[in-house]
């Protein structure tokens, strides 16, 4: 046949009801045993193939998780969405994959859309733009679970896998000052986003804890933009008294930084010591290569996942929301070894 068959093909040739044909493949006692013969004979000769979406829509079960990240280009979040698939796929579930390319507007999108695509939960990392949450209140309220990871959104009560980066940033930080460094700037991200701030609070909290002086215009926001964080650098570096540290709040950023650090002739580690986040493969790329906090990654995907299913397949359990914290690691390398 031309088109995909349907069980109306199979009813009209044999001449039956589609009702008994649906019984026939389901196997039902009340069909006669030749009846039921006929009919899987003929699904066979016609590669028959059932609807599945028809069939799961029935069960109101997709097995489909929505995930949403900012940007898929960033290795992070390809890293992340590794485990979420490695986890999904082992359960029995596959996923529908869009990215927000940090605008909130695409974000509204992304969520309507999936929802009309049948997802029977979400796993989201919030866009930098994204301030207002009545789309993933609205979620709630129709009692589809979701799970947030990397970024955070305090006043949404939902199960989140985040890492520790205040405690990141203090130990990156600390790294620094032990290597002699006693003017730290910080290059933060936007100041809507939560990881950012959270990074921006440890870095904070080892200059107290060391006794350094905190000097509010060594601290800096930027966007993902390469153009915005090369003005920043150059800003830093033409005050009066620059930083000789700078810890960077993801490599994207730190790449920006380097760049307009040699383009300055500013030395790195000798005149200016740098630590990063992400742990992302340009690290050991750039020159020199790059100290950076490293996250379990795969780890968090598979987590993010597992905790959705479970909600997913417990929906009459009341759930409470977990918040999930995970370890990371300050991988040393050139950027960061001045000679105390």
């Amino acid at each position: 046949m031309g088109h995909q068959v349907t069980i109306k093909d199979i009813a009209r040739h044999l001449n039956i009801s589609v009702a008994t044909v649906s019984r026939a493949m389901r196997d039902m006692p009340e069909i006669k045993p030749e009846t039921r013969e006929a009919v899987l004979k003929l699904a066979k000769e016609w590669d028959y193939q059932p609807n599945i979406l028809a069939t799961s829509l029935v069960k109101s079960r997709t097995k489909t998780i929505g995930v949403i990240v900012p940007d898929l280009a960033y290795h992070f979040f390809a890293s992340v969405i590794k485990g979420i698939e490695e986890e999904a796929i082992a359960r029995g579930y596959s996923l529908l994959l869009t990215q927000t390319r940090e605008l909130y507007e695409r974000e509204l999108t992304n969520v309507q859309n999936l929802s009309r695509g049948q997802v029977e939960g979400f796993i989201i990392s919030l866009s930098q733009e994204t301030t207002d949450f009545e789309h993933l209140k609205r979620l709630q309220r129709k009692g589809i679970p979701v799970v947030f990871f990397d970024r955070d959104a305090g006043e949404i009560d939902v199960t989140k896998v985040m890492v520790d980066n205040v405690n990141a940033a203090f130990e990156a930080t600390n790294h620094l000052i032990d290597n002699g460094c006693k003017r730290i700037a910080f290059l933060a991200g936007p100041a809507s986003v939560t990881v950012s701030n959270q990074r921006q609070t440890g870095y904070l909290q080892a200059l107290n804890h060391a006794g350094l002086e905190v000097d509010k215009s060594l601290i800096v926001h930027g966007n993902y933009n390469l153009q915005k964080i090369i003005e920043l650098t150059n800003y830093l570096f033409e005050l009066q008294n620059p930083p000789d540290g700078l810890v960077v709040v993801s490599d994207r950023l730190a790449v920006g930084a380097i760049k307009a650090l040699k383009a300055k002739n500013i030395r790195i580690p000798e005149d200016v010591a740098i630590v990063s986040f992400n742990d992302e493969p340009v690290c050991t790329i750039v020159s020199p290569s790059l100290t950076s906090v490293a996250q379990p990654t795969t780890e968090i995907g598979k987590m993010a996942t597992s905790l959705l299913i479970s909600q997913i397949e417990n929906s009459t359990i009341q759930y409470n929301p977990e918040v999930i914290i995970l370890k990371t690691e300050l991988k040393v390398r050139e950027s960061s070894m001045k000679i105390k």
